[in-house]
C-alpha cells in the first residue's frame, strides 16, 4: 500500500502459504518494477508486522534478483508495549499509525459486497476482484474531485 491506502501490487494465496512465502511470490511476480527502478531514486520501504521475516525473505529475494535490497528496505511496524500504552492510559488493541493505512484499505476492501463473501474458483478470479475493487475507489475518488 502507498500512504494513500492504495495497492502497489495485488496477490491472493491459498491459506496454507505463510505470509513469507506470500510476500515472496508478490515481489517476485512484479521483479520487474524493482529492476527497472532507478537507482539514484529513495529505496521502497516495505512496512511488515511481526508476523514476517525479513532474515528469511530478503535471501529468496536476492536469489531472484540480487541488486533489490539497494531498491527496497523492510521496516517492522512498531508494536507498542503495555509500559507505552499504560503511560498513555491505553490498554487492548491500540491502532499504530503506519499500520492504520492497510486496515483502513482491509475496510474498504470489505465494503464491495463481491468480495466479502469470497466464493471464487480461482485466485485468479479473486485477484481480479480485487483490483477491481480498487479501481472502484479510485474513480469515485476521481469523480468527487
Amino acid at each position: 500500500m502507498d500512504i494513500l491506502g492504495f495497492p502497489f501490487f495485488t496477490h491472493c494465496t491459498t491459506a496454507n502459504v505463510s505470509d513469507d512465502q506470500g510476500l515472496i511470490e508478490m515481489l517476485s511476480q512484479n521483479i520487474d518494477y524493482f529492476q527497472s527502478k532507478p537507482l539514484e531514486l529513495p529505496k521502497t520501504t516495505i512496512l511488515v508486522d511481526h508476523g514476517y521475516h525479513p532474515e528469511k525473505i530478503i535471501p529468496a529475494l536476492e536469489q531472484i534478483y540480487p541488486q533489490i535490497m539497494t531498491k527496497i528496505q523492510f521496516e517492522l511496524s512498531a508494536k507498542p508495549s503495555k509500559a507505552e500504552k499504560q503511560a498513555k492510559g491505553q490498554s487492548g488493541f491500540v491502532p499504530v499509525a503506519a499500520r492504520w493505512v492497510i486496515e483502513r484499505s482491509n475496510a474498504w476492501v470489505e465494503r464491495c459486497k463481491s468480495l466479502v463473501k469470497n466464493f471464487d474458483r480461482t485466485l485468479a478470479r479473486a485477484n481480479a476482484k480485487l483490483k477491481l475493487c480498487f479501481i472502484r475507489l479510485m474513480l469515485k475518488r476521481l469523480a468527487a474531485s
